[in-house]
């Protein structure tokens, strides 16, 4: 059975407890890994991880969008790579989509036939994860994760560049099997995924290679979004710029600066809007804090 972590709450999800054996209760698969393997809709462009969730949703609901389709209503966003450096950190804050523009994208792009709901899994809830992804797959419910994926990197890896959306088609006992790429990942690295601070880590060779000593880094202070001013990304920044000026060991570097993520952790459950489902799933209250 999945092991209770910082999210951890049973009974949500539809089912009574005891309606679902045991045995059966992490167990749910929309699609075998074959027919995923065959069915999933590899990255459809730039920061389109959401809309190419969008495609595959709609497929797992019996409804066809083009990719081009699913992109513009989703209306995902680009980063400015060519912008000096505090419009292209502004733009980066953003780029992609949030789970708001999944669930408003795949209405638009359905014209009305498929809803969604998300469920906000930061600050920490009480959620066994796997029963309660594998009750909801079970009634028909089709999941995307929204995920830092900058949390819970192996030990050696390289820390990933962005925030990442996957459609969930399956769990199993410890285990959630996701698409784009297809992947089987471990419990407890989606425990830490789906549960983080609204926060993205921006490479250093990002920032050195847009600074420039004319940069009006307080530009980035003086957003109406206080995050910015909190995380004292202005400061990060000339700390950045003066330890590459400064430092003779390079193995000391800052190697990120942390700024605001328009994004939430959190799964989001797609379903045809005229079911019962629905209704379920616009009823459910949120899950409880721990």
């Amino acid at each position: 059975m999945e092991e209770e972590v910082s999210i951890n709450h049973q009974g949500q999800g539809g089912a009574d407890d005891g309606e679902i054996p045991e045995e059966e209760c992490d167990l749910a698969m929309m699609w075998s890994i074959q027919e995923a393997f065959e069915r999933q809709t590899l990255q459809i462009g730039a920061s389109a991880c959401g809309a190419t969730a969008v495609v595959d949703v709609l497929r797992a609901l019996g409804v066809g969008v083009c990719p081009e389709e699913a992109d513009r209503c989703v209306e995902t966003r680009l980063r400015r790579n060519d912008s000096p450096l505090p419009d292209y950190l502004l733009s980066r804050s953003e780029a992609g989509a949030t789970h708001s523009q999944l669930i408003a994208g795949s209405k638009r792009a359905s014209r009305d036939k498929v809803m969604g709901r998300f469920f906000h899994l930061h600050p920490s809830r009480r959620l066994r994860l796997v029963p309660w992804l594998a009750q909801w797959i079970r009634q028909g419910a089709v999941p995307v994760a929204t995920m830092n994926m900058q949390r819970a990197v192996p030990k050696g890896q390289e820390v990933p560049d962005a925030w990442h959306h996957q459609l969930i088609f399956g769990a199993a006992p410890n285990l959630v099997f996701m698409t784009n790429p297809l992947d089987v990942v471990n419990v407890r690295e989606m425990h830490q995924r789906l549960c983080s601070e609204s926060v993205l880590l921006i490479r250093r060779e990002d920032v050195l290679q847009r600074w420039t000593p004319d940069c009006n880094l307080s530009s980035l202070s003086e957003q109406s979004d206080p995050r910015w001013n909190a995380l004292d990304v202005e400061g990060q920044v000339k700390r950045m710029v003066q330890e590459a000026e400064t430092s003779e060991d390079q193995s000391k570097l800052t190697t990120h600066i942390e700024i605001p993520a328009a994004y939430r952790s959190g799964v989001t459950l797609f379903a045809l809007t005229d079911s019962d489902l629905a209704g379920e799933l616009l009823n459910t209250p949120e899950l409880p804090l721990w």
